[in-house]
């Protein structure tokens, strides 16, 4: 059993197993796994199976089994498994039938099997598009679109996520705009929300492309589908009216209008003229075109603007909805001759975007003035070989051109006058042009002056009406060099004879040469034959015998002649003949001979008969008698010749049109047969004017032109005039119709405008021909002309609308309207048809008739509007033609026919009436309805009362026509219980009339069975408003016998505010009151029975109604609200105290005394406790309350309260801002009304500037200023009080500060044009803004500032100068006083110091002990004189060796007289002073040139020859270059030997200040540079050589550098006097071994500013006792790098610390010093520029080493003797003490030591020290003694310079004897600016005194120090 169980427990357990992991998929031969294992115990298969396995309720077989393997599969053969619809298979379940062999049982275990859902289906959407409109007015982020909502979007039939949609949206790259304009923020829904604003004018449909997507988890799995949206945008009423026509700008959507022009005659009536044709026409349509519904689309409204002149009102009106433009009254042009004005346009909805246009209007000249010509007449020249289009010239030398000017009287001279110039002749070699007031002449083909030399012929200028008298023009060609010399024969046969003379004539020979002038001039001349026996005359060619020749009998000549004109040599032409001469004997046969062989003759074809023309006298050489004839040329006998005498004259009369020229041979012969000679005469006729212009008889009479044709060609005419020149110039001109027609120059006529036939098909036109001679003579012809038709009408309906009513229910066919169209053009056969197709299946329309007919009957309710009408438009067309057709509006309104009678809601009414009911007592309500549309008449039921039924109750009772109330007529008395029946007619308004009937029944009640109340009226108390809803007003009360009472309100009671009850009749608050709204009621109020009331009748009688006056209390239920929450305002700096700024108002709705106001200020504190502001308290005035002076810029913020109930009820703020502003800040606007009408409309001008201001800023405001006449002229002196200054200015609230008075004008000039449109309204018509300029105050600081002259400069300048010249000498005398002071206390000491000098007792050797009190002045020498004093009785007594005078080195005085100012400083506090323990550090100075260090015992010499461990270097590359005479110099000096350098190894012990972690080490000084610095001292105190601010070359120069040569000497003197007397005691005084308690600093010239380091560190030390400050706001590197030349800046401050120990917590314990030794071991001397004093060096037991800093070096051995310094040589120093309290805190400034190689110290020279401001120590003495005097008194003293020397050497050998070696120690260092404290130990080394900065040896004379 036990195993039975544990078998099928395991089965059950592989069964579930199965269960659970079905889901696992694989593949496998026979289809997917399913189970790849159930776990049951026991095999199926093999020999011996255990098990048997099947499966049960397998649903269509989808599982299988493997029972070996205990698996099963998913039978997938040939069909797929699918749970999605339409299998919809979500699981399978199979029941596994476990059989147990051994014991037979059987177990069923279920196997469900979960289908689970696969991506296997994409969305999709119900619809394949979809649809949404947006109007282009929508906001961004709205939604446009919600369709996918519900089932109308995507749907996916997979399961979970797989089936869940979302939506986005896809680039369309057809649309790529759309994905931009539309999101879908919550894919979820699929809502589309607008993400940019529409434009329907850019985009009117969008393709949204949206993306359906499932929301598989595997992104790569998931499925889209997408769909299109269409969204079509609607216009919105987003755009302004728009003129038409307009062009386009480019790149935008703007279109910019063409002006409109119109033209008008002058002194024209406006019936004449009105409506003033505009082109084009004025027309502005709105550019939003679709607005749907069309009823929704605004209309345009017209109007001028503004213009000029300004006064255009009087002339123009424009018609506000047709733009139609009217003349109101006649213009003279005199006055006006344009108008320009600007029209608006804009929609009648309110819209504030209006279109502008600008129309022009020209006031013409009434034509009544010809045009005239500026010339009578006019001279042209030509060159005849001018080529075609050349124009013609004014000159012979052609260089301007001909400039003919027409102008008219009627038009300005400036202005084109459009006229028309013809030429009379001539028109086919000339034209002038047509355009321009200056015209021109140009050539139309060649001329050649030989055929016609000069051209005149006439012009007319033509303005379309007048003709202007014709002027002459004369146009000579000019000749060019186009014809050669030409002989008539080529050569000639001459005889000649022996008997002849020379100089007689052989021939005379003649070439032509048809050009004029040079050109046509001929000369002659003989080329070859005459062999020297004839010559020829150049000018005549007469040929003659030469001079001196004899001619012999049969000799020949051939000559050769050539004929040349003179011409320029390039152009010159010539031609040759031949004359052949024979000699001949003598003979008496010589012809006669004329003078000339041709004449040429002119004559006049009017000259008179016998007229002499010519007189042809020849000569004979014999003297015989000659006759004369005419051979040939005169067939006519026209002239005649003398035969005696050679006259010609006229025989006949000429005339030049039928014979114009004559050629005469005239022969004169001498009666022998050889003795004739002939000559030629040319006679030309010229013409005279007398033939007219004749029409060519041929010409067609009959004429025709197409209408609608401008510049059409009509026909031809043709006139001739036999007369020649400008007599026989024809010129044509129309005799009527100017206007209509036009005629050219060559007689062709033209329409001149488009003719219409349909005005006027026939013309009878006359031709007008004129000759051109001054007295003209013309003739006319008539031409026919008929106008030709051509289809360029459309059929013209005879109305354009069409309205007819047409009743409902008419039958099919019925005709209900005709319509007729007409077609002016000929031949036009109109047909008619429906345009709009939508009523084609309503109306039928005839094509010829135009008769309307129904189609099917139409039925008035059918149609969805109140008013049933169908429009429709029909159209007229020419079969034949072309034209479009005509079209009209056919409104077709369907007429109700009333269908439906009224019907009463029930046919018996029951009513009540008390038996003394009152006239208009009501009963009750009948009621009827008519089914008939609502709206219309038929549906309008009315009542009234049959009359003829019951006539009694018809005259007491009534109903009314509307309501249907029934009600009484007359004021009762009936008796009680009596009942009335009335008849009630309900009809309608229809057609036909329709009614029906029903009855009422009225019973008369008994009296008392209505109640009477006790009261008519009732008046309770008043109500508060803010009572609660059940608060009890009143009680109302009625009685009635044995009833029970109702209480109603019947009236007055509308909002349902107060209830009653209707028992108690107590009446109520029912809802909330508000005496703002409503402040008394009266309530009608009924008292009826219950038995009334429950049979639902109502009695109204007289005594059972009364009223009910209720009153509303006001309750202080609204705090006040200020019109503005931010008020803005301003006040100028000058305004007075308590001007007005600004009025706040506040406002309350409640009444009384809780809407009065108080109002006060809440003012932040102001500076000096002032209020800024006040207000009054009830008219909230703020006002000012203090003065602005310079206070421009500034502003204020406050609260203003206003409290109701006069300051005791509930209160409102709002924030004030109030900015100081001046005139720099305003503009003022001048205006052309008087400042009386800016004052009233303020208030309104001010809100438009303030919104045009806020278009730049927004929030801002426009203050005004003030309100004045307006101000002009000079300074702006004169007022015109017909005009406005308006000052203003604007505040930004953004800055609370004034608006920049540019950028003011700015925003308002810019505007200027809108602001005066706006302005209008206010100001009235022609008040504008003049101009925006600056204020007076503003332009007249300018003109002030503009006019400075040069004197007003020059003083200024002058003043300046004066004031820096005075600063520098008040600091040298401050300086000067100074020093003298500090010399004269000096010199005081040094006087009371020498008597009590005493030799000075050996020292023993340095023990620690106690410090000694301080000695009494003068004790010892070091005490009163000081080191530097010693120092400088040393140095002159070394110069004194070299015999070198005191005057000579006068350049070290200021170096002593420091340290003697300096040593004074020291002693001031006495013992307090020298008692504080001191930090040595030792120093090294260099020098290579100064005699007293060269010869010094502590002096040393080190050359460049050092150990290669050494880390001390010199560093001279920094002082050589300062120093090139020293070096050349000390070169000289030493010779080629190694460079030495000089140094003293000093140690200093610094006073008063404990200076932490400071290594006892070396530093060095370089002093290479102090000759220089002296030289450069001496140079300033001369002033030879002034130094400069920023001068690199270190210089230390003292104070008193104004002292004279003479006072520097004497005090020289008297110093070493005093010096040497003291040296004297020095010996013997046993103050020489007194302690160190008296060394201290020496002081220079203060100065309080810090000074940076940058190639060079200014060193200043503080004459106070100095102690170690470093900034903490400046970290300072210091190492050798930083003190060199190329150092960078760096900052260290140095500050005075008197008390510095005062803070610790543990004091230092310094014990007494040991006695001093004696003598004084020598001790190095340091030679410092800041004359430090000596000081012994501390201890070494003073403070153990620091771990955290390690030494560069040894200490320096201790010393007791204190070293010499810089000017004496100091007594021995005892030790400091030997140790500190165990733990002391102490201020420490850290510093980190890094090796370094040299140190150097750079004094700042002195004159960068002079620009600062001088300190003195507060302790300094100040001496009343003469310095003059004490000189002598020191004098005194010295008895001889040999003691002094003796005492020095004394003293220099005993330094020899006792001066330590020094140690030098390298090191830099980088201290942080922070100050930390650290505990101090007894175990520290003494050599953390000395880690201190690196600056400390530069201690200088300023509490602050710069690095």
């Amino acid at each position: 059993m036990f195993q039975q169980f544990y078998l099928w427990k395991l089965l059950a357990s592989g069964i579930i197993f199965c269960c659970l992991f079905t889901v696992c998929l694989g593949q496998y031969d026979d289809g997917t796994i399913l189970v790849d294992n159930m776990l049951i115990k026991g095999t199926a298969g093999g020999p011996d199976p255990t098990i048997e396995l099947s499966l049960k309720d397998n649903m269509d077989y989808w599982v299988l089994l493997d029972p070996v393997k205990q698996m099963l599969f998913l039978n997938s053969t040939g069909r797929v498994l699918d749970r999605d619809p339409p299998m919809n298979i979500h699981s399978i379940v199979v029941q596994v039938q476990c059989i147990n062999k051994k014991v037979g049982t059987v177990i069923y275990h279920e196997v469900r099997i979960v289908v689970r859902d696969r991506n296997d289906n994409s969305p999709t959407f119900k619809h394949e598009n979809y649809y949404a409109t947006v109007n282009e007015l929508t906001p961004v982020g709205t939604t446009v679109f919600t369709g996918f909502s519900g089932d109308n979007g995507a749907t996916d039939i997979d399961d979970g996520p797989n089936g869940q949609i979302e939506y986005v949206i896809q680039y369309n790259p057809d649309d790529p705009t759309s994905n931009d304009t539309f999101e879908i923020p919550l894919m979820l829904t699929g809502n589309v929300v607008l993400r940019k604003r529409l434009n329907y004018e850019d985009k009117t449909r969008y393709f949204v492309i949206i993306q359906a997507n499932d929301r598989a988890q595997n992104l790569n799995e998931r499925r889209t589908t997408t769909t299109t949206l269409t969204v079509d945008v609607l216009d919105g009423d987003d755009l302004g009216p728009m003129f038409l026509p307009c062009v386009l700008v480019p790149n935008t959507h703007d279109c910019r209008p063409l002006t409109y022009q119109a033209a008008i005659p002058e002194l024209r009536t406006p019936e004449e003229l009105n409506p003033i044709i505009v082109t084009p026409a004025i027309q502005a349509i709105d550019q939003d075109r679709n607005i749907q519904p069309p009823s929704d689309r605004p209309g345009i409204l017209y109007s001028i603007l503004v213009g000029t002149p300004e006064d255009y009102p009087r002339f123009f009106h424009m018609h506000p909805r047709t733009a139609e433009l009217s003349l109101l009254e006649p213009v003279n042009r005199d006055f006006h001759q344009k108008f320009d004005l600007v029209i608006k346009a804009e929609q009648d909805n309110g819209h504030p975007l209006p279109a502008f246009a600008s129309l022009h209007i020209e006031i013409l000249d009434e034509n009544n003035q010809s045009p005239y010509f500026t010339m009578p007449s006019y001279q042209g020249y030509i060159l005849e070989s001018a080529p075609v289009g050349a124009t013609i010239s004014d000159s012979v030398n052609l260089t301007t051109p001909l400039r003919i000017v027409a102008l008219d009287k009627d038009i300005e001279d400036t202005k084109d006058p459009e006229l028309h110039l013809f030429l009379n002749d001539y028109t086919s070699v000339f034209t002038v042009t047509q355009t321009g007031i200056t015209r021109y002449l140009t050539l139309l083909q060649p001329v050649d002056r030989e055929e016609q030399q000069t051209y005149t012929f006439s012009i007319t200028a033509f303005d379309g009406v007048q003709e202007s008298e014709p002027i002459i023009v004369n146009i000579r060609v000019m000749d060019a060099n186009d014809n050669t010399p030409t002989f008539p024969e080529i050569s000639y046969d001459v005889y000649v004879y022996t008997d002849m003379n020379p100089g007689d004539s052989v021939i005379q020979l003649t070439a032509v040469d048809a050009d004029e002038g040079s050109n046509g001039e001929i000369t002659y001349e003989i080329l070859v034959g005459a062999q020297g026996d004839f010559i020829i005359n150049k000018t005549t060619g007469l040929i003659t015998i030469a001079p001196g020749v004899e001619l012999i009998v049969g000799q020949t000549y051939a000559l050769t002649v050539q004929a040349a004109d003179n011409a320029p040599p390039a152009e010159r032409r010539h031609s040759i003949c031949t004359v052949y001469i024979e000699v001949l004997p003598p003979n008496n046969q010589s012809p006669p001979r004329f003078p000339q062989l041709m004449y040429s003759l002119e004559i006049s074809e009017a000259m008179r008969i016998g007229a002499v023309l010519l007189n042809l006298q020849a000569t004979d050489r014999e003297g015989d008698l000659i006759t004369y004839a005419i051979e040939n040329g005169d067939p006519q006998r026209v002239f005649n010749l003398s035969e005696t005498t050679g006259i010609l004259t006229l025989g006949k009369a000429l005339d030049r049109e039928s014979t114009d020229r004559y050629i005469l041979i005239v022969t004169a012969s001498d009666g022998r047969p050889d003795g004739t000679s002939t000559a030629t005469v040319n006679v030309v006729v010229t013409d005279v004017n007398d033939n007219a212009p004749v029409f060519d008889p041929y010409l067609l009479r009959n004429l025709s032109v197409v209408e609608e044709e401008a510049n059409a060609f009509v026909g031809q005419v043709r006139a001739t005039d036999p007369d020649a020149g400008i007599n026989g110039q024809v010129h044509y001109s129309l005799g009527n119709f100017n206007n209509l027609f036009r005629i050219t120059s060559n007689g062709s006529i033209y329409t001149a405008v488009k003719l219409n036939r349909e005005v006027r098909d026939y013309y009878e036109l006359v031709v007008v021909a004129t000759d051109g001679a001054v007295h003209p003579r013309h003739s006319t012809l008539t031409l026919a002309i008929k106008v030709l038709d051509i289809d360029d009408n459309s059929p013209v309906f005879t109305n354009s609308t069409y309205t007819v009513i047409v009743e409902e229910n008419l039958p099919a066919g019925t005709t209900f309207l005709q319509i007729e169209a007409k077609d002016v053009d000929l031949g036009a056969n109109v047909s008619y048809r429906i345009r709009s197709p939508e009523v084609k299946h309503f109306f039928a329309l005839h094509p010829f008739t135009g008769e309307l007919s129904l189609l099917r009957s139409l039925d008035y309710e059918a149609f969805p509007d109140q008013e049933a009408s169908i429009t429709f438009l029909v159209e007229a067309f020419d079969i034949y033609g072309t034209m479009p057709p005509g079209i009209a509006t056919v409104t077709v309104i369907v007429k109700d026919m009333n269908d439906y009678p009224p019907v009463f809601s029930k046919q018996i009414y029951k009513g009540m009436v008390a038996p003394d009911a009152v006239k208009g007592t009501p009963i009750t309500t009948v009621y009827a309805e008519d089914a008939d549309p609502p709206g219309l008449p038929a549906s309008r039921v009315r009542y009234r009362v049959d009359d003829v039924q019951f006539p009694y109750p018809a005259s007491i009772f009534d109903v009314e026509e509307d309501s249907g109330r029934v009600i009484t007529r007359v004021n009762l008395n009936e008796e009680p219980t009596t009942i009335f029946k009335l008849v009630v007619v309900a009809f309608d308004d229809g057609e036909p009339v329709m009614s029906s009937s029903a009855t009422v029944k009225i019973l008369v009640l008994h009296p008392g069975e209505i109640p009477r109340f006790t009261q008519e009226e009732y008046r309770p108390p008043p109500v508060s408003e803010l009572a609660t809803r059940g608060t009890m007003v009143g009680v109302i009360s009625a009685a009635a016998i044995n009833q029970s009472i109702v209480y109603s309100v019947v009236a007055g009671n509308e909002e349902d505010k107060f209830g009653i009850n209707n028992i108690t009749g107590v009446i109520y608050v029912n809802a909330p009151l508000d005496y703002e709204t409503r402040t008394s009621y009266v309530l009608r109020v009924q008292a009826d029975s219950l038995e009334v009331v429950l049979a639902n009748l109502r009695v109204p009688s007289k005594s059972n109604t009364a009223k009910v006056y209720i009153e509303i209390q006001d309750e202080n239920d609204h705090p006040p609200v200020f019109q503005k929450k931010f008020y803005i305002g301003g006040v100028s700096e000058d305004a007075r105290m308590f001007a007005s700024v600004l009025r706040v108002k506040a406002t309350d709705k409640d009444t009384g005394n809780y809407s009065a106001m108080a109002y006060r200020l809440i003012i932040p504190p102001i500076k000096e406790g002032k209020e800024g502001f006040v207000v009054e308290t009830y008219t909230g005035l703020i006002k000012t309350a203090m003065l602005f002076h310079n206070m421009r810029r500034s502003y204020f913020k406050f609260q203003v309260i206003a409290t109701d109930d006069y300051g005791k009820g509930l209160s409102g703020k709002a924030d004030v801002l109030v900015s100081v502003v001046n005139q720099l800040d305003m503009q003022v606007i001048v205006s052309n009304v008087p400042p009386t009408l800016v004052e009233k409309k303020i208030e309104d001008l001010t809100e438009i500037l303030d919104r045009y201001v806020q278009e730049q800023i927004p929030g801002a405001k426009v203050v005004v200023e003030s309100i004045g006449a307006r101000r002009h002229g000079d300074a702006f002196s004169l007022e015109d009080y017909t005009k406005c200054d308006l000052t203003v200015y604007a505040i930004d609230p953004q800055t609370n500060r004034a608006i920049d008075r540019n950028e003011l004008f700015k925003f308002l000039d810019g505007k200027l044009l809108d602001i005066n449109k706006d302005f209008q309204p206010y100001y009235g018509e022609g008040g504008r803004i003049l101009e925006i300029r600056t204020p007076e105050a503003v332009t007249s600081i300018k003109k002030r500032g503009e006019s400075l002259g040069y004197t007003e400069g020059a003083l200024l300048a002058l003043a300046f100068i004066i004031i820096l010249c005075c600063i520098p000498a008040i600091l040298v005398v401050l300086v000067s006083y100074r020093q003298r002071q500090a010399e004269c206390t000096k010199t005081a000491r040094i006087q009371s110091a020498l008597p009590a000098a005493k030799p000075a007792a050996p020292a023993p050797a340095p023990v620690a002990m106690p410090l000694p009190p301080p000695p009494p002045p003068g004790a010892h020498l070091y005490e009163e004189l000081g080191d530097s004093t010693i120092l400088f009785l040393l140095y002159h007594f070394q110069q004194s060796r070299e015999n070198k005078s005191v005057s000579e080195d006068r350049k070290h005085q200021h170096f002593s007289s420091n340290t003697v100012e300096a040593h004074k400083q020291t002693h001031v506090d006495g013992s307090v002073k020298n008692s504080w323990p001191k930090s040595a550090r030792e120093f090294t100075l260099m020098s290579d040139d100064d005699d007293l260090n060269t010869h010094s015992t502590i002096y040393k010499e080190y050359t460049d020859q050092r150990p290669t461990n050494s880390d001390f270097l010199l560093r001279t590359d920094f002082v050589e270059p300062f120093l090139p005479k020293m070096q050349a110099k000390n070169e000289f000096l030493r010779g080629p030997r190694e460079k030495i350098q000089r140094m003293w190894n000093r140690p200093i012990c610094l006073p008063r200040r404990p200076m932490w972690e400071l290594p006892n080490r070396s530093e060095t000084i370089a002093l290479k540079q102090r000759q220089s610095n002296r030289q450069e001292a001496e140079n300033e105190s001369t002033g030879t050589n002034p130094n400069k601010r920023g001068n690199n070359r270190p210089l230390l120069t003292a104070e008193g550098t104004n002292v004279t040569e003479k006072e520097e000497i004497r005090q020289s003197e008297s110093l070493i006097i005093q010096g040497t007397e003291q040296l004297q005691s020095l010996s013997s005084d046993s103050s020489l071994s007194s302690p160190w308690s008296h060394s201290s600093f020496s002081t220079l010239p203060t100065v309080s500013r810090p000074v940076e380091l940058k190639s060079e560190p200014n060193v200043v030390v503080s004459p106070a006792v100095c102690s170690l400050e470093l900034s903490p706001s400046m970290p300072c590197i210091l190492s050798s790098a930083l003190l060199s030349r190329e150092a960078s800046t760096c900052m260290m401050t140095f500050e005075t610390k008197r008390d510095i120990f005062e803070n610790l917590p543990h004091p230092l314990k310094i014990s007494p010093p040991p006695p001093p030794p004696s003598p004084p071991p020598p001790v190095p001397l340091i030679l410092t520029p800041f004359a430090l004093s000596s000081l012994p060096p501390s201890p070494p037991s003073i403070l153990p080493p620091s771990p955290l800093l390690p030494l560069s070096g040894p200490p320096p051995p201790s010393s007791t003797s204190p070293p010499p310094s810089l000017s004496s040589l100091p007594p021995p120093s005892p030790p400091l003490p030997s140790s500190l309290p165990p733990s002391t805190s102490v201020p420490s400034t850290k510093c980190v030591f890094t090796p370094a190689i040299k140190h150097t110290v750079n004094v700042t020279p002195a004159k960068e020290m002079k620009s600062t401001v001088i300190q003195l120590s507060t302790s300094t003495t100040v001496c009343n003694a003469n310095p003059q005097r004490e000189p002598k008194g020191i004098l005194k003293h010295i008895k001889n310079l040999a003691e002094l020397e003796k005492s020095v050497a004394n003293m220099y050998s005993q330094i020899e004897k006792n001066n330590p070696q020094a140690h030098l120690l390298k090191l830099q260092m980088s201290c942080p600016s922070e100050t930390t404290n650290m505990e101090m130990t007894s175990e520290q080394n003494q050599e953390n005194l000395h880690n201190i900065v690196e600056g400390i040896e530069k201690q200088t004379h300023s509490q602050s120090t710069s690095l």
